[in-house]
């Protein structure tokens, strides 16, 4: 190994946090790993990392060679992405975390047509919507819906995403359509169990905006489910139309309170802070950013 492949031991034991997880990520034994940190900080003169046999901590030399190593192989991968990318076709291994119903539903037809333009590219995908450290699981890219909580990511918006209150036709006829906001309150709700608690958010035509809170009758954290609940009319769902725009285009399931506006949230992809993407992770990006857009298909329905 030269001195750049030192600097990406370096920086992935300071991002992983632990020398174990480094070597895991880099499909290398933990003794290698910690040999070539060894070498690199006697030909620095300098101790990078303080070590005991139950955690790591970077030291203050050791921020300073971090920040300056990564710049470095940050230059690195752009040179040689800008060189090659206009001769070689996208290949390796990308590794990407979605959600559950977003990712089965629109993603994966989205990932079928990219790698048929990128045959050599391969893809390890988990979905979950449980979110993940990405930098210490190894992630290249991770798709999010909603708000960020985590800075010190960088992210794209990939394509907004609204929200629809919906119920069977059966159920309506039954219980009665709801007329204004507080109405739901004398409803079946299903409710999914990730979303936030802060209650549903209306704003009028007029520029009135309320919030009314409602215990839910039932709740689940995966929305294909519950779409399924509303469409056998056991009350009324809160979804985001990715979700029950087919359902809504069928009329198996009927908009209500339609003359409210609900928030618009956004999906994004995110990865981790570094000054530049791998080819191969900016053109998904991109190609998703296309596909999708401000208007994706699932609104125009």
């Amino acid at each position: 190994m030269g001195q750049l492949e030192d600097m990406y031991v370096f920086l992935r034991v300071v991002e992983t946090g632990s020398i174990t997880k480094a070597a895991e990520q880099m499909n290398i034994a933990k003794s290698a790993v910690s040999k070539r940190l060894a070498l690199l900080e006697q030909k620095l003169g300098i101790k990078l990392i303080n070590r005991t046999t139950r955690m790591s901590s970077i030291t203050e030399a050791g921020q300073r060679y971090y920040q300056r190593s990564k710049l470095i192989l940050d230059e690195v991968e752009e040179l040689n992405s800008q060189t090659s990318s206009s001769q070689r076709a996208l290949a390796g291994t990308l590794n990407i975390a979605v959600p559950l119903s977003f990712g089965l539903s629109h993603l994966a037809p989205a990932l079928d047509v990219f790698l048929q333009r990128h045959g050599d590219l391969k893809l390890n995908i988990t979905f979950s919507d449980q979110k993940i450290d990405i930098v210490e699981q190894g992630v290249d890219l991770a798709f999010r819906i909603g708000l960020l909580d985590d800075s010190s990511l960088q992210a794209r918006k990939i394509a907004p995403i609204q929200h629809v209150l919906c119920a069977g036709p059966d159920y309506l006829k039954s219980h009665g359509e709801p007329k204004v906001p507080s109405d739901l309150k004398l409803h079946k709700m299903l409710k999914y169990s990730g979303a936030d608690h802060s209650g549903l958010h209306f704003l009028s035509k007029d520029g009135i905006a309320q919030v009314i809170n409602l215990e839910p009758h039932f709740s689940a954290n995966n929305g294909d489910f519950l779409k399924s609940l509303a469409e056998s009319n056991h009350g009324i769902c809160y979804l985001p139309t990715f979700i029950v725009w087919q359902s809504l285009v069928t009329q198996s399931l009927v908009p209500v309170l339609e003359e409210y506006q609900l928030p618009t949230m956004h999906a994004y992809a995110v990865y981790p802070p570094n000054r530049h993407l791998p080819v191969k992770v900016r053109s998904l990006i991109d190609f998703l950013v296309h596909r999708f857009g401000d208007n994706p298909y699932w609104h125009q329905s």
